[in-house]
C-alpha cells in the first residue's frame, strides 16, 4: 500500500529543487543587474568618440561659436532657445517615450530582435534618442549585438547621470545635420537663415527629418526625398496628438525660403577672432589638442552686437568680390577688453587676421602720439604756432635733410595745433617732433603699447614705420582712459568638461603711463577731426556722440584711429600686395570706423570724456595763441593742462572786456566746467540739427 507515494515524493523533490533553482537564478539576476546599475552609478562615462569641440561664449556668457579651426558648423544652445515645434518633432518621429524610459526601450527592443530573428539578420533597430546619444559620443556605427549592448549600457548610465532635458539638449546640440552642421542651431541657420527658436512648424518638421539620412533627406541634395521625410514627421506629430491634421495638411503646403547655398560662408561667427583666442589659449600653455577636442568653454570680451555692427560696416564699404582689404578692431579702453576684430573681409577666401599681424604704415593716425610726446615736454601748447609752408629739416648732426611736403602741396600757413590736427598738416608734425627729439616719440609710443619696431627718424611723425590696427587701437585707447594703460585681453576664464577652472584672468592691472591733463588735452584737440575742416568731418553728421581720432592716408593705406569713453577702435583699409589705393577707396576707412560705432554703441547714452582736475580753458585769438581781448578779430575756448595756458594779451585794451565775454577775475582763465558744456553742446548741437 505504501509504493505509490514514492513518485509523490520524487515530484516534490523535483518540484522544490527547480524553485530552489529559479529563486537563486532570480537572485543571482537580480544581484547581477544591481551590481551592474551600481557599477554604472558609480562609473564615470568614457571620453567621447566625437571631439567635443570647445565653445567660446562672448563677454555676456553666451554661447558665441565653436573654437574648431575646421569648416563645421556647431552652435550650442540651451533647450529654452529652441522652437517647441522642433522639440515635439524631433521626439514624435525618433523616440515617443522619451520622457518615460530609463534609456532603453525593452518593448522595442523585443520586437526588434523577433523581425531579426525571422530574418536572420539585423533588419530593424529600437534606438532610443538617449541611445543614439550613446552611439555617437562613445561608440562607433558598426551593427553588431555587441555594440547594441554597450549602447543600452551607455544609454542606462546617461539617463542615470543626466536629466531628460540635458540628455535632449546634448542631443539636438550635437546631432548632424549634414553639409556640416552639427546642433539644431547651425542647421537652422544653415537651411533657413534664422535662430531656432523662430522655425515654423514647417521648417521644424523638415529638419527633424535629416538626421536619420542626411544626405538623403537634405533639401539641398534631394528636394522630393526632403518633402516626403517631412510629410512622415508631420504625420508622427498628428498620431501624439501634438498638432491636427489639418496643421499638418497647412504645413506640408507652406513654400519654405531655403538659405542660398553660396550664402554659407557668413555663418562664421567673428572668425578672426576665434583664430586670435585660440593663439592667446596656447599662450596660457592649453595645447592644440585640447582646445580642438577638450570640450573647453571659453569665456571671452567679444560683444556680440559689436562684432555685427563691424563686419556689417565692413561689408556696405567693401565689395563682395575684389582685393581690397579691410581690418577693424575696437578695445574697451576702461578694462582692455577687446570687443570687435575683423581681419579680413573674406574669410574664406584668406584667413590672414589683418588686424593683429599686418603691418602697415600708419601715416597721420600716428601724429596724435607726436604731439602727446610734445604736450608731455611742455615743447608746445594748443596755442603753439608753426609755419605750414615748404621746409628743409636738418638732422644728423646737420647731415642729412628731411623735405617733407603736405598732400596735394597744400600748406596752410601760420597755424596753431588744433588746425594742423584738423588739416592734417605734416610740416607742423615735423616741426613739433624736432623740438622734442624723435627719440621722445618712440619712447612715448613703446609706453602706449606700440611694439612694432621704429627708427628715431625725421619721418616718424608721419607714420612711416608700420604698425598693426590692434597696436593702434591700443595706444588710443590709453589716451581716451586718462593715460591709464590697461594690456588688452581677450580671455577671461577657461573651463574644462569636467568644471575645472584651467584659466581664470587676473583683475585688470592700470598703469598710468601719462599724464591725465596731457591725455584731455589732445582728446579735445581730437574732436575737431570730425567738425568743420577736420579730416574726419564728411562722417560727422553719422556720429551721434562725442569722439575724438585721426585719419592717416599713405600710397597703399588708409586708416581712421578714433574713439570714444567707451571704445577704442582702428580702421584699416587697404590692398594685401604692393597696390596703391585710389581716393575713392581711401574714403572707405572714416565710414566703417562711424557706422561701427554708432552702432556698437546704439543702447549706449553718449557721454562726454571726463576733464581732469589739472585743466583749465581760456579764451584766445587763434591768430596769436594770446588771451583774447578787445581787439582780437576772433576767439575761441582753448583747454590746456593748468599752467601751460598762455598768460599775454592779445588786442589794445585787454582789460575792457564786457561782462558777457571777460575771463574770470584777475586774468585768470575760465575753469574746466565751461569747457565740458562746450563740448556737450556741440554734440548736442548735431544731434538735434541732423
Amino acid at each position: 500500500m505504501s509504493e505509490p507515494a514514492k513518485p509523490r515524493n520524487k515530484r516534490k523533490l523535483w518540484l522544490r529543487i527547480m524553485l530552489y533553482a529559479f529563486t537563486g537564478l532570480l537572485v543571482i539576476g537580480l544581484g547581477a543587474v544591481v551590481t551592474t546599475i551600481g557599477f554604472l552609478y558609480v562609473t564615470d562615462l568614457p571620453v567621447s568618440n566625437v571631439q567635443q569641440s570647445s565653445q567660446l561664449l562672448d563677454n555676456h556668457g553666451q554661447p558665441l561659436t565653436m573654437l574648431t579651426s575646421s569648416q563645421t558648423q556647431q552652435e550650442p544652445i540651451e533647450l529654452h532657445d529652441i522652437t517647441r515645434h522642433l522639440i515635439l518633432a524631433t521626439l514624435a518621429i525618433e523616440d515617443r517615450k522619451f520622457y518615460s524610459h530609463m534609456g532603453i526601450d525593452v518593448k522595442g527592443i523585443a520586437r526588434a530582435m523577433l523581425v531579426n530573428l525571422q530574418h536572420l539578420s539585423k533588419k530593424q533597430g529600437a534606438s532610443t534618442l538617449t541611445q543614439q546619444l550613446a552611439r555617437n559620443l562613445y561608440l562607433s556605427h558598426e551593427r553588431t549585438w555587441k555594440r547594441k549592448a554597450k549602447e543600452a549600457l551607455f544609454a542606462v548610465q546617461l539617463e542615470m547621470k543626466h536629466s531628460k532635458d540635458e540628455i535632449l539638449t546634448m542631443y539636438l546640440n550635437q546631432v548632424y545635420y549634414g553639409h556640416g552642421a552639427y546642433g539644431v542651431e547651425a542647421a537652422s541657420k544653415l537651411y533657413f537663415g534664422k535662430k531656432a527658436r523662430n522655425l515654423s512648424l514647417a521648417e521644424s518638421a523638415l529638419l527633424a527629418g535629416i538626421p536619420r539620412g542626411p544626405s538623403y533627406y537634405s533639401p539641398y541634395s534631394n528636394m522630393k526625398n526632403a518633402k516626403d521625410r517631412q510629410k512622415v514627421v508631420l504625420a508622427s506629430l498628428v498620431e501624439t496628438g501634438h498638432i491636427k491634421q489639418m496643421e499638418a495638411d497647412k504645413a506640408y503646403a507652406e513654400l519654405l525660403s531655403f538659405r542660398p547655398r553660396e550664402q554659407r560662408k557668413s555663418m562664421l561667427v567673428a572668425p578672426y577672432f576665434r583664430d586670435y583666442v585660440r593663439k592667446e589659449l596656447n599662450h596660457l600653455g592649453i595645447s592644440e589638442q585640447v582646445v580642438d577636442a577638450g570640450g573647453l568653454r571659453v569665456w571671452t570680451t567679444l560683444d556680440k552686437r559689436a562684432q555685427q555692427a563691424a563686419e556689417e560696416a565692413i561689408v556696405k564699404q567693401l565689395p563682395a568680390q575684389g582685393e581690397l582689404q579691410a581690418a577693424l578692431v575696437s578695445i574697451d579702453p576702461r578694462n582692455g577688453d577687446i570687443r570687435a576684430m575683423v581681419g579680413g573681409h573674406n574669410y574664406p577666401a584668406n584667413q590672414y587676421n589683418r588686424a593683429v599681424a599686418s603691418k602697415r604704415q600708419p601715416g597721420s593716425s600716428f601724429k596724435p602720439l607726436v604731439y602727446l610726446a610734445a604736450l608731455e615736454k611742455r615743447a608746445i601748447t594748443p596755442a603753439t604756432h608753426f609755419v605750414s609752408a615748404p621746409t628743409s629739416f636738418m638732422y644728423d648732426e646737420g647731415r642729412k635733410v628731411y623735405r617733407p611736403s603736405n598732400y596735394g602741396s597744400k600748406y596752410h600757413g601760420d597755424i596753431d595745433l588744433r588746425q594742423a590736427i584738423a588739416a592734417s598738416d605734416n610740416i607742423y608734425a615735423v616741426s613739433t617732433m624736432m623740438q622734442i627729439g624723435p627719440t621722445q616719440v618712440v619712447s612715448l609710443a613703446q609706453r602706449l603699447g606700440i611694439s612694432s619696431a621704429m627708427e628715431p627718424l625725421p619721418s616718424l611723425a608721419l607714420g612711416t614705420f608700420p604698425v598693426s590696427p590692434f597696436e593702434m587701437a591700443a595706444a588710443y585707447g590709453t589716451i581716451s582712459n586718462g593715460g591709464k594703460q590697461l594690456a588688452p585681453r581677450a580671455v577671461l576664464k577657461v573651463m574644462d568638461q569636467a568644471g575645472n577652472v584651467l584659466y581664470e584672468a587676473p583683475p585688470a592691472e592700470m598703469k598710468q603711463v601719462v599724464d591725465a591733463g596731457d591725455a584731455y588735452v589732445l582728446t579735445n584737440l581730437m574732436e575737431s577731426v570730425f567738425e568743420a575742416g577736420g579730416t574726419g568731418n564728411r562722417v560727422s553728421t553719422v556720429m551721434k556722440r562725442p569722439v575724438a581720432g585721426k585719419t592717416g592716408t599713405t600710397d597703399s593705406d588708409a586708416w581712421i584711429v578714433g574713439y570714444t569713453p567707451e571704445l577704442s577702435t582702428a580702421v584699416w583699409v587697404g590692398y594685401d600686395r604692393g597696390k596703391m589705393i585710389s581716393l575713392t577707396e581711401s574714403q572707405k576707412a572714416a565710414p566703417i570706423f562711424a557706422d561701427f560705432t554708432e552702432k556698437a554703441l546704439a543702447s549706449v547714452p553718449p557721454k562726454i570724456f571726463p576733464v581732469p582736475d589739472n585743466v583749465v580753458s581760456v579764451y584766445i585769438d587763434p591768430d596769436t595763441g594770446k588771451l583774447a581781448g578787445d581787439g582780437c578779430r576772433s576767439k575761441r575756448l582753448e583747454t590746456f593742462v593748468k599752467g601751460t595756458e598762455p598768460t599775454a594779451w592779445c588786442g589794445a585794451h585787454p582789460h575792457s572786456l564786457d561782462g558777457r565775454n571777460r575771463a574770470p577775475s584777475g586774468a585768470q582763465p575760465q575753469r574746466t566746467h565751461e569747457a565740458e558744456k562746450r563740448s556737450w553742446w556741440r554734440h548736442f548741437k548735431s544731434w538735434w540739427t541732423e
